[in-house]
Order: C-alpha cells, then sequence, then structure tokens
C-alpha cells in the first residue's frame, strides 16, 4: 500500500465522508469527531481525533431496510478504517423523505 492510499484510510472526518458520499449517496450527512471527548478511554489515541466517530446520514439506500440493516451499510462502508483505528463508531440512520 502507497503511503497515499495509507492516508486515504486514516480515519479522518474528510476521509469518513468521501467514503459514505462514494458508497451509500446521502440526501444528507454529517460526520463528526467525538475523539477528544474520550481521552484516556480504551482505544483511544494521544492525538485527540481519529478514534471515536459519530454519523448521521440519510440515504436512499436504507429505504425498505431495518435499522440493523441500515447501520450494517454503514459498517461496511467504513470497514477500512474500523482496520486502521477507529475505535467507536456511533450511527443515527434515517429514511429520506418521500
Amino acid at each position: 500500500m502507497t503511503a497515499d492510499a495509507h492516508a486515504d484510510l486514516s480515519p479522518t472526518t474528510a476521509n469518513l465522508e468521501k467514503r459514505l458520499v462514494e458508497r451509500l449517496n446521502p440526501a444528507a450527512m454529517e460526520v463528526i469527531d467525538e475523539s477528544y471527548q474520550h481521552a484516556g478511554h480504551v482505544g483511544a489515541n494521544d492525538s485527540g481525533f481519529g478514534t471515536h466517530f459519530r454519523v448521521r446520514i440519510t440515504s436512499p439506500l436504507f429505504t425498505g431496510k431495518s435499522r440493523v440493516a441500515c447501520h450494517r451499510l454503514v459498517y461496511d462502508a467504513l470497514q477500512d478504517f474500523i482496520d486502521e483505528g477507529l475505535h467507536a463508531l456511533a450511527i443515527e440512520t434515517e429514511y429520506p423523505a418521500k
């Protein structure tokens, strides 16, 4: 893996947003890095970012799916970031307005 490819997998707000746009085509989305709130917790790093995120997302891909299935789509889209150190992910999903 090149350094640039590895940098693209760094768990940052911008990288997570980019991946979610690519995979889930959201109608609305907010990605919040809450890592600073978890300093000293298991999985947190000394930098204060990149380990704990909250994702609020509305996607047409969620239509007709259970909440668990919607969350699975988000987890699957972000699995590479989890593998790279994203420790905690709070997910809030919504169906698009009709």
